[in-house]
């Protein structure tokens, strides 16, 4: 059974009339994955409530407590916006906080079986820098599940893949300095939000950026995930692979020109399944609701017929 960690509290983060980060994301996604002719291989997780697993000491860890605070205060006076993309509703506080839990139980989920899982959930969040967020993320999901996932037994070292067509600054910013992290993105450049520059190779050498010309398509990402990703996360070894899953590579999707198909994130899987099988996807961008369906599900076949 391949495990989905999804609730319907997701849909509750409400970004307003004509935002692209819309709960009709999810909603597409679930859709097309109760209509799949192997879903009786999917187990669907509800993600573990804050009062059961208290997600602040784990978010507080990554991001300034006077962030943090300010994103509920704002949440409890009915929301606002952090930037002129990065919306706050009156619950997106507390659903900002399932979806940590939910990729925390996803860690969890994959240590335990050493199979893959995937969180669907939202806010995404690799734009989300210590202090702030932006780029319609609120928390660093990823990062905050990597540091997480130091604290488990046997969890020396972890490597994080940002497939997302933007590059992850915030998850980058977080983790740079940790030898034990590793961070890896390819990503439309330029675009927003400008970073990412094949220079930046953090500390300790643990980041690799690859930048991708728009236009690119998969012959180009196969040479990239080939010559560069695959070589990168072998010699890192982590013990568990965490995947910013951001499905805006698409070549259908409005907010880029990258010329990914959906059935292109099958391959992918593919390849990171010669890495490991402990693989964690988090669901990050991706806006044309068709293409974000279809490529999820060609996310998960690959791993449900692992």
């Amino acid at each position: 059974m391949f495990p989905i960690i999804y609730s319907d509290a997701f849909l509750e983060h409400d970004t307003g009339s004509f935002h692209p980060e819309s709960p009709q994301r999810l909603e597409s996604i679930v859709k097309a994955l109760k209509t799949v002719s192997w879903g009786d291989r999917i187990q669907w997780q509800q993600p573990t409530h804050p009062t059961q697993r208290d997600p602040i000491p784990h978010i507080t860890k990554i991001h300034a407590d006077n962030y943090v605070k300010g994103v509920q205060a704002l949440a409890a006076k009915g929301g606002g916006f952090i930037d002129g993309d990065t919306v706050v509703s009156p619950q997106s506080y507390n659903v900002a906080l399932l979806a940590v839990n939910a990729w925390l139980d996803g860690v969890d989920q994959v240590l335990e079986t050493q199979k893959p899982a995937f969180v669907l959930c939202r806010p995404p969040g690799h734009h989300a820098v210590q202090k702030t967020g932006m780029g319609f993320c609120l928390f660093s999901n990823a990062a905050i599940a990597a540091d997480y996932a130091l604290e488990c037994d046997g969890i020396e070292r972890v490597a994080i893949l940002d497939w997302d067509v933007h590059h992850g600054n915030g998850t980058q910013a977080i983790v740079e300095n940790n030898p034990n992290i590793a961070y890896c993105s390819l990503h439309q450049f330029p675009a927003y939000p400008g970073t990412g520059r094949e220079t930046e190779t953090g500390k300790y050498g643990n980041v690799l950026n690859i930048p991708m010309e728009p236009g690119s398509d998969i012959k180009k990402y196969q040479v990239a995930f080939d010559q560069q990703v695959i070589p990168f996360l072998e010699k890192f070894q982590g013990d568990i692979l965490i995947v910013s899953a951001g499905y805006d590579a698409n070549q259908a999707d409005p907010l880029a020109s990258i010329n990914l198909q959906p059935k292109d994130y099958g391959i992918f899987t593919q390849k990171l399944l010669t890495v490991t099988s402990r693989l964690l996807f988090g669901l990050e961008g991706g806006y044309d609701l068709s293409a974000l369906a279809e490529s999820v599900l060609a996310t998960i076949e690959v791993c449900v017929g692992h």
